[in-house]
């Protein structure tokens, strides 16, 4: 009885799978990276664990003096928690600093709202009108028993969200319309929306917040004057149009023409063909980009600065120029890092998810 081999078929290499084939093929797949990766696990075992032991096991949390936090090796924290209502809220008057608390809360719950789907109904701008008409009420007061507050007086992050969510609010239809007139048939449309996206595109946003500041002024009609506050809000529209308008035209232009002549063929208008079949795909398409233009308009709102407004860096460099808490500008800038680092990763994260819902076929 003649017995016949059986052939054992072995699996891959240990080295090609599993966590030693992850390492393999991501971090020593050739003798740069290796030599990248041994480098990179260096600094990192140099840098963590000082971090670490800075922020968190040294420092101290409830020193009631800027002397015994100087005392200590790490992080002072206490700093941030005897001057976290300036940080946040600037020279808003001190006793009334819940309006601005209940102001912050009430934009962020509207941008929530407005990221989930069940709230996508035609009321959302009702309740945008609602919600924006109670932020005034409370940042400025003047009715229902409230003190009146100059907007003057306002800073911190209250600042920092209104400046952002009016930005993108306006600037977002506005680039819209600009890309649509560049990329319109009419000479004289296109050549506006040209020369106006690329003059606001070849000036920085610190040269418009400066105009807006010093110059314009200077060519309005005696007696009358536009509040400083409006002309910073003005100048961050005009600019973020300018961006919104080109990557709308990207969006535009990867549209076949094929959609164009089948919306031509059912006799649909101009307009109608843009808000129905051409806006919806283009604006799917550019997703990723404008999340970048809406982030980088959240951070730009810091330039304010540089016109006396009080946004999250100078209610900052106020708190650090308490002689009593100098010398913790570290934990002041880490602070404010947080803050922003909380809501552009929380948009970053929203247009992920917006991408894999709307199914873009971009998202990685």
């Amino acid at each position: 009885m003649s017995h016949t081999p059986t052939s054992t078929v072995s699996g891959p290499p240990l080295l090609q799978t599993g966590i030693l084939g992850w390492l393999r093929q991501n971090l020593f797949s050739s003798p740069l990276n290796a030599i990248l990766t041994v480098l990179s696990a260096w600094l990192l075992l140099l840098t963590v664990p000082a971090t670490i032991d800075w922020l968190f096991i040294k420092a101290n949390f409830d020193a009631q003096t800027a002397q015994d936090c100087r005392a200590s090796a790490g992080a002072c924290w206490a700093f941030i928690r005897e001057k976290h209502r300036l940080i946040l809220f600037g020279i808003y008057p001190y006793d009334e600093q819940w309006r601005p608390l209940l102001a912050t809360i009430l934009l962020t719950l509207l941008i929530v709202c407005s990221c989930i789907r069940w709230f996508w109904k035609p009321w959302l701008p009702l309740l945008w009108l609602a919600g924006l008409t109670v932020v005034g009420i409370l940042m400025w007061g003047g009715v229902l028993g409230l003190s009146y507050v100059e907007n003057s007086l306002w800073g911190g992050l209250p600042l920092t969200l209104i400046l952002a969510t009016f930005g993108i609010a306006f600037a977002f239809p506005l680039g819209v319309l600009l890309a649509l007139g560049r990329t319109s048939r009419l000479p004289a449309v296109k050549a506006v929306c040209v020369v106006y996206i690329e003059l606001i595109r070849g000036v920085p946003l610190i040269s418009l917040l400066f105009m807006s500041s010093v110059m314009l002024p200077l060519f309005m009609p005696e007696g009358f004057n536009i509040d400083k506050l409006l002309r910073a809000q003005i100048a961050i529209i005009l600019f973020a149009a300018a961006y919104i308008a080109e990557t709308v035209r990207g969006g535009l232009q990867a549209i076949p023409k094929g959609q164009y002549e089948g919306a031509a063929s059912l006799g649909l208008s101009y307009w109608r063909t843009m808000r129905q079949i051409i806006l919806p795909q283009a604006l799917k398409i550019v997703i990723p980009p404008l999340v970048g233009i809406f982030i980088s308009l959240f951070k730009d709102t810091s330039l304010v600065v540089i016109i006396g407004i009080f946004d999250l860096t100078q209610a900052a460099k106020v708190a650090l120029a308490d002689s009593a808490w100098r010398g913790f500008s570290r934990e002041a800038y880490l602070f404010i890092a947080l803050i922003y680092f909380v809501f552009c990763y929380s948009i970053s994260r929203y247009s992920r998810s917006l991408e894999r819902r709307l199914q873009t076929g971009y998202e990685r």
